[in-house]
Protein backbone atom coordinates (compact mmCIF):
# COMPACT_ATOMS: atom_id res chain seq x y z
CA UNK A 1 0.00 0.00 0.00
CA UNK A 2 1.39 3.51 -1.04
CA UNK A 3 0.89 5.86 1.56
CA UNK A 4 1.87 9.72 1.18
CA UNK A 5 4.77 10.57 4.25
CA UNK A 6 6.08 13.54 1.85
CA UNK A 7 2.98 15.75 3.31
CA UNK A 8 4.19 15.94 7.06
CA UNK A 9 0.92 17.12 8.47
CA UNK A 10 -0.75 14.91 10.87
CA UNK A 11 -3.36 12.44 8.98
CA UNK A 12 -4.43 10.47 12.43
CA UNK A 13 -6.52 13.06 14.03
CA UNK A 14 -8.56 14.48 10.96
CA UNK A 15 -9.27 11.35 9.82
CA UNK A 16 -11.56 11.10 13.08
CA UNK A 17 -13.36 14.02 12.29
CA UNK A 18 -17.34 14.28 12.95
CA UNK A 19 -17.01 10.50 12.94
CA UNK A 20 -18.59 9.26 16.43
CA UNK A 21 -17.61 6.98 18.28
CA UNK A 22 -18.92 4.85 20.97
CA UNK A 23 -16.42 2.95 23.94
CA UNK A 24 -17.25 0.76 26.71
CA UNK A 25 -15.02 0.49 29.93
CA UNK A 26 -14.72 3.97 29.68
CA UNK A 27 -14.55 4.09 33.47
CA UNK A 28 -11.61 1.56 33.28
CA UNK A 29 -7.63 2.73 33.27
CA UNK A 30 -7.22 1.94 29.86
CA UNK A 31 -10.87 3.74 29.26
CA UNK A 32 -9.60 7.07 30.93
CA UNK A 33 -6.59 6.92 28.72
CA UNK A 34 -8.20 6.11 25.27
CA UNK A 35 -11.26 9.21 26.01
CA UNK A 36 -8.34 11.43 27.08
CA UNK A 37 -5.99 10.75 24.05
CA UNK A 38 -9.19 11.01 21.60
CA UNK A 39 -10.32 14.30 23.25
CA UNK A 40 -6.82 15.88 23.11
CA UNK A 41 -5.23 14.92 19.99
CA UNK A 42 -8.67 14.96 17.85
CA UNK A 43 -10.53 17.24 18.99
CA UNK A 44 -12.33 17.84 15.72
CA UNK A 45 -14.24 14.32 16.50
CA UNK A 46 -17.81 14.01 16.58
CA UNK A 47 -19.81 12.42 19.60
CA UNK A 48 -17.84 10.35 22.25
CA UNK A 49 -20.58 7.77 23.66
CA UNK A 50 -19.50 5.97 26.48
CA UNK A 51 -21.55 2.91 27.93
CA UNK A 52 -21.60 3.61 31.69
CA UNK A 53 -23.47 1.86 34.86
CA UNK A 54 -25.13 3.33 37.54
CA UNK A 55 -23.11 1.98 40.64
CA UNK A 56 -22.29 1.90 43.79
CA UNK A 57 -25.31 4.56 44.42
CA UNK A 58 -23.86 6.60 41.17
CA UNK A 59 -25.72 7.38 38.36
CA UNK A 60 -24.20 7.14 34.74
CA UNK A 61 -23.92 11.00 34.50
CA UNK A 62 -22.20 11.27 38.14
CA UNK A 63 -19.40 8.43 36.95
CA UNK A 64 -18.65 10.85 34.01
CA UNK A 65 -18.20 13.79 36.11
CA UNK A 66 -15.93 11.31 38.37
CA UNK A 67 -14.00 10.75 34.89
CA UNK A 68 -13.07 14.11 34.38
CA UNK A 69 -12.25 14.70 38.47
CA UNK A 70 -9.23 12.34 37.62
CA UNK A 71 -6.05 14.18 37.21
CA UNK A 72 -5.60 12.39 34.17
CA UNK A 73 -7.90 14.82 32.38
CA UNK A 74 -6.36 18.44 33.72
CA UNK A 75 -4.18 19.43 30.52
CA UNK A 76 -6.94 18.80 28.01
CA UNK A 77 -9.46 20.65 30.35
CA UNK A 78 -6.48 23.35 30.92
CA UNK A 79 -6.57 23.05 26.82
CA UNK A 80 -10.58 23.07 25.82
CA UNK A 81 -12.57 23.78 28.89
CA UNK A 82 -14.27 21.00 30.86
CA UNK A 83 -18.11 22.35 29.44
CA UNK A 84 -16.69 21.34 25.99
CA UNK A 85 -15.46 18.06 27.13
CA UNK A 86 -18.65 17.18 28.72
CA UNK A 87 -20.76 18.57 25.66
CA UNK A 88 -18.79 15.98 23.29
CA UNK A 89 -19.49 13.08 25.87
CA UNK A 90 -23.05 11.76 25.46
CA UNK A 91 -23.61 9.55 28.62
CA UNK A 92 -25.37 5.82 27.38
CA UNK A 93 -26.83 3.83 30.90
CA UNK A 94 -26.65 0.91 30.28
CA UNK A 95 -24.83 -2.53 31.13
CA UNK A 96 -22.31 -4.70 29.02
CA UNK A 97 -23.70 -7.93 31.46
CA UNK A 98 -26.99 -7.59 30.68
CA UNK A 99 -29.25 -9.04 27.79
CA UNK A 100 -29.72 -6.46 25.48
CA UNK A 101 -26.81 -4.85 27.10
CA UNK A 102 -29.71 -2.90 29.32
CA UNK A 103 -29.87 -0.05 26.28
CA UNK A 104 -32.63 2.08 26.37
CA UNK A 105 -34.44 1.82 22.89
CA UNK A 106 -34.29 5.54 22.14
CA UNK A 107 -30.11 5.34 22.91
CA UNK A 108 -30.09 2.11 21.08
CA UNK A 109 -31.33 3.89 17.46
CA UNK A 110 -28.94 6.69 18.56
CA UNK A 111 -26.19 4.78 18.38
CA UNK A 112 -27.14 2.79 15.21
CA UNK A 113 -27.97 5.83 13.00
CA UNK A 114 -24.59 7.91 14.35
CA UNK A 115 -21.99 5.65 15.76
CA UNK A 116 -19.05 4.35 12.74
CA UNK A 117 -16.14 3.41 15.24
CA UNK A 118 -16.60 1.20 18.76
CA UNK A 119 -14.00 0.18 21.05
CA UNK A 120 -15.00 -2.45 23.28
CA UNK A 121 -12.56 -2.00 26.38
CA UNK A 122 -15.13 -3.64 29.35
CA UNK A 123 -13.78 -6.66 31.05
CA UNK A 124 -13.36 -7.71 34.37
CA UNK A 125 -9.68 -7.83 34.75
CA UNK A 126 -9.56 -10.28 37.97
CA UNK A 127 -8.10 -13.35 37.19
CA UNK A 128 -9.56 -14.76 40.43
CA UNK A 129 -12.64 -13.70 39.23
CA UNK A 130 -15.67 -16.60 39.66
CA UNK A 131 -15.92 -18.29 35.81
CA UNK A 132 -19.77 -17.30 35.77
CA UNK A 133 -19.27 -14.47 36.44
CA UNK A 134 -16.23 -13.73 33.97
CA UNK A 135 -17.97 -15.44 30.73
CA UNK A 136 -21.32 -13.09 31.61
CA UNK A 137 -18.92 -9.91 31.27
CA UNK A 138 -15.75 -10.91 29.07
CA UNK A 139 -17.95 -13.42 26.33
CA UNK A 140 -21.62 -12.65 26.83
CA UNK A 141 -20.75 -8.75 27.26
CA UNK A 142 -19.24 -9.17 23.87
CA UNK A 143 -21.35 -11.07 21.76
CA UNK A 144 -24.45 -8.52 22.89
CA UNK A 145 -21.71 -5.66 21.90
CA UNK A 146 -21.14 -7.62 18.78
CA UNK A 147 -24.81 -7.47 17.87
CA UNK A 148 -25.33 -3.93 18.63
CA UNK A 149 -22.18 -3.15 16.07
CA UNK A 150 -24.22 -5.01 13.58
CA UNK A 151 -27.06 -2.75 13.85
CA UNK A 152 -25.39 0.46 13.58
CA UNK A 153 -25.73 1.52 9.67
CA UNK A 154 -22.18 3.53 9.69
CA UNK A 155 -19.87 1.22 11.09
CA UNK A 156 -16.25 1.54 9.82
CA UNK A 157 -14.49 -0.67 12.72
CA UNK A 158 -15.68 -2.12 15.57
CA UNK A 159 -12.26 -2.62 17.87
CA UNK A 160 -11.69 -5.33 20.60
CA UNK A 161 -9.20 -4.57 23.28
CA UNK A 162 -8.31 -8.45 23.96
CA UNK A 163 -5.14 -9.41 25.98
CA UNK A 164 -1.58 -10.44 24.57
CA UNK A 165 -1.74 -13.44 27.28
CA UNK A 166 -4.93 -15.41 26.06
CA UNK A 167 -3.39 -18.06 23.99
CA UNK A 168 -1.07 -19.28 26.69
CA UNK A 169 -0.41 -22.65 25.10
CA UNK A 170 1.35 -20.71 22.84
CA UNK A 171 5.31 -19.94 23.45
CA UNK A 172 5.24 -17.17 20.52
CA UNK A 173 2.13 -15.44 19.79
CA UNK A 174 1.49 -14.29 16.11
CA UNK A 175 -0.80 -11.78 15.17
CA UNK A 176 -3.28 -14.13 13.92
CA UNK A 177 -6.10 -16.25 15.41
CA UNK A 178 -6.35 -19.04 17.48
CA UNK A 179 -8.76 -21.52 18.12
CA UNK A 180 -10.46 -20.89 21.47
CA UNK A 181 -10.19 -23.21 24.27
CA UNK A 182 -13.86 -24.30 23.44
CA UNK A 183 -16.89 -23.29 21.66
CA UNK A 184 -17.80 -19.87 23.23
CA UNK A 185 -21.70 -20.33 22.69
CA UNK A 186 -21.86 -23.69 24.15
CA UNK A 187 -20.33 -22.08 26.72
CA UNK A 188 -22.68 -18.89 27.83
CA UNK A 189 -25.51 -21.42 27.15
CA UNK A 190 -24.02 -23.37 29.88
CA UNK A 191 -23.24 -20.63 32.03
CA UNK A 192 -26.38 -18.60 31.87
CA UNK A 193 -28.59 -22.01 33.03
CA UNK A 194 -26.22 -22.82 36.15
CA UNK A 195 -25.90 -21.63 39.18
CA UNK A 196 -23.33 -19.72 39.96
CA UNK A 197 -22.18 -22.44 42.49
CA UNK A 198 -22.16 -25.18 40.25
CA UNK A 199 -19.77 -23.41 38.25
CA UNK A 200 -17.96 -22.95 40.60
CA UNK A 201 -17.35 -26.58 41.37
CA UNK A 202 -17.25 -27.41 37.62
CA UNK A 203 -14.32 -24.61 37.03
CA UNK A 204 -10.97 -26.38 37.01
CA UNK A 205 -12.23 -29.19 34.75
CA UNK A 206 -13.48 -26.72 32.35
CA UNK A 207 -10.50 -24.14 32.65
CA UNK A 208 -8.18 -27.32 31.80
CA UNK A 209 -4.44 -26.35 31.24
CA UNK A 210 -5.86 -22.42 31.43
CA UNK A 211 -4.67 -20.36 34.51
CA UNK A 212 -7.08 -18.48 35.43
CA UNK A 213 -10.85 -17.57 34.39
CA UNK A 214 -9.49 -14.26 32.74
CA UNK A 215 -7.46 -15.85 29.70
CA UNK A 216 -10.47 -18.51 29.72
CA UNK A 217 -12.98 -16.19 28.62
CA UNK A 218 -10.64 -13.58 27.03
CA UNK A 219 -10.10 -16.46 24.58
CA UNK A 220 -13.39 -17.33 24.12
CA UNK A 221 -14.40 -13.67 23.42
CA UNK A 222 -11.82 -13.41 20.68
CA UNK A 223 -13.14 -16.23 18.77
CA UNK A 224 -16.43 -14.57 18.85
CA UNK A 225 -15.06 -11.40 17.02
CA UNK A 226 -13.10 -13.42 14.34
CA UNK A 227 -16.19 -15.30 13.43
CA UNK A 228 -18.11 -11.72 13.17
CA UNK A 229 -15.15 -10.71 10.99
CA UNK A 230 -17.48 -11.58 7.91
CA UNK A 231 -20.42 -10.06 8.94
CA UNK A 232 -18.74 -6.35 10.13
CA UNK A 233 -15.18 -4.79 10.26
CA UNK A 234 -13.41 -5.76 13.12
CA UNK A 235 -10.44 -5.42 14.71
CA UNK A 236 -8.58 -7.29 17.80
CA UNK A 237 -6.26 -5.40 19.78
CA UNK A 238 -3.94 -7.26 21.95
CA UNK A 239 -2.24 -5.39 24.39
CA UNK A 240 0.00 -6.81 27.06
CA UNK A 241 0.80 -5.73 30.43
CA UNK A 242 -0.81 -2.55 30.50
CA UNK A 243 1.29 -0.10 33.24
CA UNK A 244 1.24 3.75 34.15
CA UNK A 245 2.09 6.33 31.44
CA UNK A 246 5.17 7.33 30.05
CA UNK A 247 4.54 10.63 29.19
CA UNK A 248 1.45 11.95 28.23
CA UNK A 249 -0.57 13.32 29.44
CA UNK A 250 1.36 13.83 32.92
CA UNK A 251 4.22 11.21 33.40
CA UNK A 252 3.85 8.23 35.31
CA UNK A 253 -0.56 8.25 35.95
CA UNK A 254 -2.31 5.31 37.18
CA UNK A 255 -5.32 4.69 39.33
CA UNK A 256 -4.60 1.37 40.39
CA UNK A 257 -2.19 -0.53 41.94
CA UNK A 258 -2.17 -3.81 39.37
CA UNK A 259 0.88 -5.60 37.96
CA UNK A 260 4.45 -4.04 38.21
CA UNK A 261 3.16 -1.03 40.48
CA UNK A 262 1.75 -3.11 43.45
CA UNK A 263 4.90 -4.80 43.68
CA UNK A 264 6.81 -1.61 44.04
CA UNK A 265 4.57 -0.38 46.48
CA UNK A 266 4.76 -3.75 48.24
CA UNK A 267 8.56 -3.62 47.95
CA UNK A 268 8.74 -0.28 48.69
CA UNK A 269 6.81 -0.87 52.22
CA UNK A 270 9.08 -3.21 53.44
CA UNK A 271 6.00 -5.42 53.21
CA UNK A 272 6.78 -8.15 50.79
CA UNK A 273 10.01 -9.79 51.22
CA UNK A 274 10.25 -12.37 48.95
CA UNK A 275 8.62 -13.88 45.93
CA UNK A 276 8.83 -17.37 43.63
CA UNK A 277 9.60 -16.13 40.75
CA UNK A 278 12.37 -16.87 37.90
CA UNK A 279 14.36 -13.53 38.78
CA UNK A 280 16.02 -13.46 35.18
CA UNK A 281 12.32 -13.78 33.27
CA UNK A 282 10.44 -11.27 32.12
CA UNK A 283 7.11 -10.00 30.87
CA UNK A 284 5.92 -7.55 28.80
CA UNK A 285 4.50 -4.55 29.55
CA UNK A 286 3.10 -1.61 28.03
CA UNK A 287 2.90 2.43 29.04
CA UNK A 288 -1.13 2.58 28.55
CA UNK A 289 -0.37 5.63 26.64
CA UNK A 290 1.64 3.75 24.04
CA UNK A 291 -1.35 1.39 24.34
CA UNK A 292 -4.22 4.27 23.24
CA UNK A 293 -1.69 6.05 20.41
CA UNK A 294 -0.79 2.72 18.56
CA UNK A 295 -5.24 1.80 19.00
CA UNK A 296 -5.26 5.66 17.25
CA UNK A 297 -2.91 4.62 14.83
CA UNK A 298 -4.64 1.08 13.85
CA UNK A 299 -8.11 2.62 13.80
CA UNK A 300 -6.55 5.22 11.24
CA UNK A 301 -4.36 2.32 9.17
CA UNK A 302 -8.00 0.14 8.99
CA UNK A 303 -10.53 3.05 8.11
CA UNK A 304 -8.45 5.37 6.80
CA UNK A 305 -5.90 3.83 4.83
CA UNK A 306 -8.59 0.96 4.73
CA UNK A 307 -5.83 -1.63 5.15
CA UNK A 308 -8.50 -4.83 6.15
CA UNK A 309 -5.59 -7.67 5.75
CA UNK A 310 -4.11 -6.17 9.37
CA UNK A 311 -7.17 -6.26 11.63
CA UNK A 312 -5.10 -8.34 14.50
CA UNK A 313 -2.55 -6.16 16.72
CA UNK A 314 -0.03 -6.82 19.03
CA UNK A 315 0.83 -4.09 21.09
CA UNK A 316 3.54 -5.25 22.91
CA UNK A 317 7.19 -3.86 24.23
CA UNK A 318 9.50 -7.17 25.03
CA UNK A 319 11.07 -7.26 21.68
CA UNK A 320 12.79 -3.46 21.84
CA UNK A 321 12.62 -3.18 26.10
CA UNK A 322 13.21 -6.40 28.46
CA UNK A 323 13.11 -5.91 31.89
CA UNK A 324 13.34 -8.66 34.38
CA UNK A 325 11.44 -9.28 36.81
CA UNK A 326 14.24 -8.63 39.41
CA UNK A 327 15.03 -5.78 38.17
CA UNK A 328 11.51 -4.25 38.72
CA UNK A 329 11.94 -4.78 41.84
CA UNK A 330 15.63 -3.82 42.40
CA UNK A 331 14.92 -1.16 40.86
CA UNK A 332 11.73 -0.23 43.34
CA UNK A 333 13.74 -1.02 46.00
CA UNK A 334 16.89 1.35 45.21
CA UNK A 335 14.12 4.38 44.17
CA UNK A 336 12.22 3.95 47.71
CA UNK A 337 15.44 3.14 49.23
CA UNK A 338 17.25 6.44 48.42
CA UNK A 339 15.22 8.68 46.22
CA UNK A 340 11.70 8.82 46.50
CA UNK A 341 10.65 6.74 49.77
CA UNK A 342 6.92 5.62 50.86
CA UNK A 343 5.34 7.01 54.18
CA UNK A 344 4.85 4.24 56.67
CA UNK A 345 7.31 1.53 55.71
CA UNK A 346 7.00 -1.02 58.21
CA UNK A 347 10.37 -2.12 57.43
CA UNK A 348 13.33 -1.07 55.15
CA UNK A 349 12.98 -2.54 51.49
CA UNK A 350 15.01 -5.46 51.14
CA UNK A 351 14.65 -9.04 50.60
CA UNK A 352 14.81 -11.33 47.29
CA UNK A 353 12.94 -13.62 44.64
CA UNK A 354 13.02 -17.21 44.69
CA UNK A 355 13.70 -20.13 42.54
CA UNK A 356 11.97 -23.15 44.16
CA UNK A 357 8.60 -22.62 46.05
CA UNK A 358 9.64 -24.19 49.19
CA UNK A 359 12.36 -21.53 49.42
CA UNK A 360 9.62 -18.98 49.28
CA UNK A 361 7.11 -21.04 51.64
CA UNK A 362 9.69 -20.77 54.12
CA UNK A 363 10.68 -17.23 53.48
CA UNK A 364 7.48 -15.86 53.67
CA UNK A 365 6.56 -17.70 57.07
CA UNK A 366 9.38 -15.87 58.55
CA UNK A 367 9.57 -12.43 56.69
CA UNK A 368 5.85 -12.12 55.82
CA UNK A 369 3.61 -14.04 58.19
CA UNK A 370 5.39 -14.37 61.78
CA UNK A 371 5.85 -10.52 61.82
CA UNK A 372 2.25 -10.03 60.40
CA UNK A 373 0.92 -11.72 63.50
CA UNK A 374 3.46 -10.12 65.71
CA UNK A 375 2.63 -6.58 64.29
CA UNK A 376 -1.35 -7.03 64.50
CA UNK A 377 -0.93 -8.41 67.95
CA UNK A 378 0.47 -5.14 68.85
CA UNK A 379 -1.85 -3.02 66.95
CA UNK A 380 -4.56 -4.52 68.90
CA UNK A 381 -3.36 -4.50 72.52
CA UNK A 382 -2.83 -0.75 71.47
CA UNK A 383 -6.76 -0.63 70.46
CA UNK A 384 -5.61 -0.29 66.64
CA UNK A 385 -7.15 -2.50 64.05
CA UNK A 386 -4.98 -5.47 62.78
CA UNK A 387 -4.66 -5.17 58.94
CA UNK A 388 -1.18 -6.44 58.52
CA UNK A 389 -2.50 -10.15 58.41
CA UNK A 390 -5.40 -9.12 55.51
CA UNK A 391 -2.93 -7.77 53.88
CA UNK A 392 -0.61 -10.92 53.24
CA UNK A 393 -3.52 -12.52 52.24
CA UNK A 394 -4.37 -10.63 49.64
CA UNK A 395 -0.76 -10.79 48.42
CA UNK A 396 -0.59 -14.52 48.57
CA UNK A 397 -3.73 -14.74 46.76
CA UNK A 398 -2.57 -12.18 43.81
CA UNK A 399 1.11 -14.52 43.99
CA UNK A 400 -0.99 -17.24 43.10
CA UNK A 401 -1.49 -15.79 39.72
CA UNK A 402 1.36 -13.93 39.84
CA UNK A 403 3.78 -17.25 39.82
CA UNK A 404 2.23 -18.94 36.54
CA UNK A 405 3.23 -15.53 34.56
CA UNK A 406 6.17 -14.61 36.37
CA UNK A 407 7.86 -18.21 35.75
CA UNK A 408 6.87 -19.25 32.07
CA UNK A 409 7.63 -17.19 29.45
CA UNK A 410 5.78 -15.80 26.06
CA UNK A 411 7.14 -14.25 23.24
CA UNK A 412 5.14 -11.87 20.97
CA UNK A 413 5.72 -11.09 17.05
CA UNK A 414 4.32 -7.56 16.40
CA UNK A 415 4.52 -7.23 12.74
CA UNK A 416 2.02 -5.55 11.97
CA UNK A 417 2.62 -2.86 14.62
CA UNK A 418 6.11 -2.11 12.75
CA UNK A 419 4.37 -2.01 9.95
CA UNK A 420 2.74 1.05 10.92
CA UNK A 421 5.85 2.59 12.22
CA UNK A 422 7.01 3.28 8.72
CA UNK A 423 3.88 4.67 7.31
CA UNK A 424 3.44 7.61 9.85
CA UNK A 425 5.46 10.59 9.05
CA UNK A 426 7.18 12.59 12.15
CA UNK A 427 4.83 14.50 13.38
CA UNK A 428 2.41 11.39 13.84
CA UNK A 429 5.77 9.71 15.67
CA UNK A 430 5.56 12.62 18.14
CA UNK A 431 1.34 13.09 18.48
CA UNK A 432 0.74 9.11 18.49
CA UNK A 433 4.21 7.79 19.67
CA UNK A 434 4.16 3.96 19.45
CA UNK A 435 7.85 3.11 19.32
CA UNK A 436 10.49 2.87 22.27
CA UNK A 437 13.00 5.71 21.35
CA UNK A 438 13.92 7.87 24.45
CA UNK A 439 12.57 5.70 26.98
CA UNK A 440 14.41 5.91 29.67
CA UNK A 441 13.68 3.03 32.54
CA UNK A 442 14.88 3.95 35.16
CA UNK A 443 13.32 7.54 34.70
CA UNK A 444 10.02 5.75 34.07
CA UNK A 445 10.23 4.14 36.83
CA UNK A 446 10.79 6.77 39.49
CA UNK A 447 7.91 8.93 37.49
CA UNK A 448 5.83 5.73 38.11
CA UNK A 449 7.26 5.53 41.91
CA UNK A 450 6.73 9.39 42.31
CA UNK A 451 2.96 8.94 40.50
CA UNK A 452 2.21 6.30 43.01
CA UNK A 453 2.51 8.74 46.25
CA UNK A 454 0.47 10.90 44.91
CA UNK A 455 -2.54 9.18 43.36
CA UNK A 456 -3.14 5.83 44.90
CA UNK A 457 -1.41 6.66 48.36
CA UNK A 458 -2.33 10.27 48.36
CA UNK A 459 1.35 11.51 50.03
CA UNK A 460 2.16 14.62 48.97
CA UNK A 461 6.21 15.57 48.18
CA UNK A 462 6.23 17.46 51.75
CA UNK A 463 6.17 14.18 53.12
CA UNK A 464 9.39 13.12 51.26
CA UNK A 465 12.15 14.76 54.11
CA UNK A 466 10.18 12.52 57.05
CA UNK A 467 10.00 10.29 54.75
CA UNK A 468 13.77 9.86 54.26
CA UNK A 469 14.54 10.85 58.00
CA UNK A 470 11.80 7.10 58.71
CA UNK A 471 13.60 5.44 56.00
CA UNK A 472 17.33 5.68 57.26
CA UNK A 473 15.46 4.77 60.74
CA UNK A 474 14.60 1.60 59.57
CA UNK A 475 17.91 1.11 57.99
CA UNK A 476 19.37 1.26 61.05
CA UNK A 477 16.67 -0.70 62.79
CA UNK A 478 17.22 -3.99 60.01
CA UNK A 479 20.94 -3.84 60.80
CA UNK A 480 21.06 -4.47 64.35
CA UNK A 481 18.10 -6.68 63.98
CA UNK A 482 19.85 -8.68 61.58
CA UNK A 483 23.48 -8.57 62.84
CA UNK A 484 21.41 -9.57 66.86
CA UNK A 485 19.89 -12.75 64.73
CA UNK A 486 23.17 -13.90 63.18
CA UNK A 487 24.89 -13.10 65.87
CA UNK A 488 22.64 -15.04 68.13
CA UNK A 489 22.45 -18.30 65.53
CA UNK A 490 26.67 -18.06 65.31
CA UNK A 491 26.96 -18.26 69.56
CA UNK A 492 24.14 -20.84 69.59
CA UNK A 493 25.36 -22.67 67.01
CA UNK A 494 29.37 -22.16 68.57
CA UNK A 495 28.20 -23.41 71.55
CA UNK A 496 26.54 -26.62 70.08
CA UNK A 497 29.63 -27.20 68.68
CA UNK A 498 32.50 -26.97 71.15
CA UNK A 499 29.60 -29.11 73.43
CA UNK A 500 29.79 -31.61 71.22
CA UNK A 501 33.91 -31.65 70.83
CA UNK A 502 34.17 -31.23 74.30
CA UNK A 503 32.40 -34.37 74.63
CA UNK A 504 33.54 -36.41 72.30
CA UNK A 505 37.37 -35.72 73.88
CA UNK A 506 36.57 -36.05 77.44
Amino acid sequence: MDVDLNDGRDRIAPMFKDRHVLITGGTGFLGKALIEKLLRCCPEIGKIYLLVRAKKGKSPRQRLEDIFANPLFETVKGLRGLDTLISQCVVIGGDVTEPELAIAPEDRKLIAENVSIIYHCAATIRFDETLKKAVMLNTRGTKFMIDLAKQCKKLDMFGYVSTSYCHLNEKLLLEKPYPPPADPHKVIKAVEWLEEGVVDGMTAKILGDCPNTYAYTKALAEALVVESMSEIPAVIFRPSIVIPTWREPIPGWTDNINGPVGLLIGAGKGVIRSMYCNSTGYGDYLPVDFAVSAMCVCTWNYVGNKDFKRNIYHLVSSAEIKVSWEGIIERGKWIVSNKIPLNGVLWYPGGSMKRTRWEHNLAALFFHWIPAFFIDCLLYCFGYKPILWRIHQRIAKGFEVFEYYANNQWDFDNASVLYLRTIINDEEKVKFKIDAGGVEIQEYFENCIRAARWYILKETDDTIPAAKRHMRIMWWVDKICKTLIYGGLIYYIGKALYSLLFASVF
